[in-house]
Parts: C-alpha cells; structure tokens; sequence
C-alpha cells in the first residue's frame, strides 16, 4: 500500500536532470548492479542517496524503469490535464504562504531525477525512476501538493500507482492545498463548485476559522448552515477582501461570483487597484460574467476603471442575453487549446470535439487583443448564436501587463458563463443547502480545467 508523506515543499516547474555516467550502467555510476548505498567508494561518477538505484535498463536489453498514474481532482474522478508528477532529489522543504511571484522558469524544489505531466487524460509516466524500496513520488500543480512513497519500485518493469493514491488533495491531512477565497453572489455558485471538485467540507470556513476555503459575502449566501461540517456563523463581506492589498496577498487564489449586476459602489476605484496589484504580486484571480467590472471598469462611469486592463478586451454592456443552452466553441489556435479540447473529450465535457453546450451563456465580453490575452472558448455567430453575434466566453490573461511574458507572475481568469449551472447561492440560504450534488455538468468540467490550470505557473514550461 502507498503510504502518504507529510506535507512539504514547493514552487514549480523546470526539469533537472542527470547525465549518464560513464560506466553505461546507472546513471551517475555506481556499483554494476545500480544498487549502491551512495557513499564515496560506490559513487564515482557523484551519485547518492536514491540516485545510486537508477538503473541503465537499455544497456541490459529491457525496458526502463517506469512509474506510471492517473491524476484525478479531489473527487477521485475528474482527470487533470498538466499537473507535474516527479521523484525529488532531495526533500523540497516546506511551501511558503501567501502570494509569490513564480513562474514556468522556477526550478522544482529539491530537483528531480524523473519529472513528467499529466496528459489530456490525466495520466503520466515517470522514467528513469530509481529501482529500490521507499521512492518517493510529487504529484504537484501550483500549491495544490501531493506527497507519497512507493514502498518497492522494480527495476526495468513498470509499477502502476492505484488511483486513489493520485487525486489531488481533499484536505490538509491529505496534503498540500493553495489557500482560497471566494465571494458569494446571487447570480453564480462558485463556492458550491469547490464541493462537487471533492475539496473536504471541512476545509471550507471563514478566514478566522483555519480552512484552506475561506468565504466571503457578496450578495450571495452570507453565513454557514447549523451543523455544516466546516465552518459556522456568519461570512465577512467581500469588500474586506477586494478592498484591501494585504488581506487578498495572505491567498493564492481569489474566486468572485457573478453578482448579477457591476455592483460598483461595493468595489470602488481604490479596491479595483487593489486586485490589480494583487494579481500583479502573482494572484491567480477567477472573475465570473458581471465581475467584469475588474477588467472592463464601470459601465457607468468612464473614469471608473484601470486602463492596462480596460485595453485587454472589448465589452458591450448593453448586449441582448441569450437564455437559451447553446454551442461554444475551444478556440485550438490558444497554447493550450488542442490539449483543452482533447481533455474535454476524454472526461465528457464534448459531445464532440471542440464543443461545449453550455447554459444561458453571456455576451459582455465581445473580443480580446490577441497581443494582450487568450480566447479559451467562444460563440461562433455563424455556427451557434440565435443573436448573430459573437461572445468571448473564457479568457485568460497575465500581468503585470506592462512586462514581457516571461517576465509576468499573475493570472486572471473571466469567464462569461456562469459556472454551476444547477447550484445557487442566495443571501437567506445558508450555505451549503443551495449546492447540488449532481455530476458535473459540461460548463462546470470547460471551468473546471481553468479553475486548476489558474494554478500552475505562468509562462512556457522549459
């Protein structure tokens, strides 16, 4: 049986790798049968510790050393597409709270003597691991962390890790989890999201009460139902989030749902800076239909809104809604396209590729720059829209924008479509008994894959 490790460790993603040494036979040339203890006489090519174990299968004629897995959600069902899986050089150390400033040129804490990611399947093979007892394995996106041990790993066969061993973590004793927050609203339930994606109720509280889901007020549901299984009384308001720079940095992630309106009096000029400067430190922000207001400024008030972002995408407040359940569309031409619709596919997002049906979609949001930002999914008004009109349905962005892409550390989400579709959260519901419980609808699955790719690293993986 795999046994979990505690908690520990971590930026993300770039490969270490070693050389093979001299004597053909392991990688770092230790004794014949690549099963040294690592001390001076067995390492002469300058291997230790587990690295003495990893054996140069090819040179015997057989088939490399491989561990191989799916890696699911916390709800043990949903693969992930482009989490990184990897055997550590050395212990990585512990994960530094709050938001930080890192990228896809970051190193893997503690290195690695086999990293991989996971497909649009989710699954990933390891090769080159060390043949021995007690390897340890990383399952990791962003600060989301997994730790295990694989008690013997045969050399040149393949082990198969069981699949409960490798969905992400549901609760701090599982593992790592990035610390979240999210606001309630009328119009969307992203705080009922988290739940169906299997994250522990228990790990779902007010920022006093040490979860790692810490809801905030907006108009939606405003306090916990007697005997919730995580937190209780009642939530903070939201503008005790947005507005202010150093309670949005204590969070890796901040999730807002749609309000139904921009609601600008609740987020004034000085709050719209600070969620700018927070997804500037390297914030992962997650905006649904009407937080539109955070990008596109007040529909209302010219003068109310941040210009770098203002220029990102063009908006038609007064565009006609659509309550129909229609087609969208993934836009394959995107870095992650192809991979998007593939995943889509294999977990029951498409019917058929590229496509999404998805309910009451939203036309705020009419085109991005290319130069600024990415389309993810879209209406194509020649294809699918009983308006005749187009709509950007997800896009993508980081920041600061003012610095080149390799040199950015944010990302920020906008989805004009609202997420779950058959949850709701309103201001006399205590929360949870608006949440659904039924499976993941499709639009769920499409934001599903943005609300864990939010995490990973900015820039392009080396």
């Amino acid at each position: 049986m795999l046994m979990l490790r505690s908690s520990i460790a971590v930026s993300i993603i770039a490969l270490v790798v070693g050389s093979l040494g001299a004597a053909g036979v392991t990688l770092c040339g230790c004794q014949p049968d690549g099963r040294g203890d690592g001390g001076a006489a067995d390492a002469p090519g300058g291997c230790e510790g587990l690295g003495c174990s990893i054996v140069d299968c090819s040179a015997r004629g057989l088939p490399p050393t491989t561990v191989s897995g799916t890696v699911f959600a916390p709800n043990g069902t949903l693969p992930l597409f482009g989490v990184t899986v990897y055997v550590p050089a050395a212990d990585p150390g512990p994960l530094t709270a709050g938001v930080q400033c890192g990228s896809c040129a970051s190193t893997l804490a503690g290195g690695s003597y086999a990293q991989a990611m996971s497909d649009e399947a989710g699954h990933f093979t390891l090769a080159g691991v060390p043949a021995t007892t007690n390897v340890p394995i990383v399952i990791q996106v962003g600060k989301w962390r997994r730790q295990l041990t694989v008690p013997n790993v045969p050399a040149c066969q393949e082990t198969t890790l069981p699949a409960g061993s490798t969905a992400l973590p549901r609760n701090q004793k599982q593992g790592d989890l990035p610390q979240i927050a999210i606001t309630t609203g009328d119009a969307d339930a992203l705080d009922c999201l988290v739940r169906k994606l299997g994250i522990d109720d228990a790990e779902i509280t007010t920022a006093a009460q040490g979860g790692k889901v810490h809801l905030y007020a907006g108009n939606g549901a405003m306090q916990f139902a007697p005997g919730f299984a995580g937190g209780t009384g009642a939530f903070s308001g939201a503008q005790t989030l947005w507005g202010d720079l150093g309670t949005l940095s204590k969070y890796d992630i901040v999730l807002f749902s749609c309000e139904g309106g921009q609601n600008p009096a609740t987020k004034p000029q000085a709050a719209l800076q600070a969620v700018h400067d927070y997804a500037n430190l390297g914030g992962r922000v997650f905006l649904s239909h009407w937080h539109n207001i955070w990008v596109a400024g007040d529909r209302t008030d010219p003068t109310h809104g941040l210009p770098d972002w203002q220029s990102i995408a063009a908006f038609d407040f007064a565009a006609a809604q659509d309550e129909q359940t229609q087609l969208t569309f993934v836009d394959e031409a995107e870095p992650k396209g192809r991979s998007f619709a593939a995943w889509l596919e294999n977990v029951g997002g498409s019917t058929r590729r590229d496509q999404i049906l998805v309910s009451e979609p939203r036309y705020t949001c009419q085109a991005v720059d290319p130069a600024k930002a990415e389309r993810w999914v879209y209406i194509d008004p020649a294809q699918s829209s009983p308006l005749g009109k187009t709509g950007v349905q997800d896009m993508v962005f980081t920041t600061p924008q003012d610095r080149s892409v390799d040199a950015r550390c944010g990302k920020v989400v906008f989805s004009d479509m609202h997420v779950s579709s058959d949850s709701n959260s309103k201001a006399g519901t205590p929360y949870p008994l608006g949440c659904a419980s039924t499976p993941l609808a499709a639009q769920e699955k499409a934001l599903a894959f943005l609300f864990f790719d939010i995490s990973s690293c900015v820039g392009v993986l080396q």
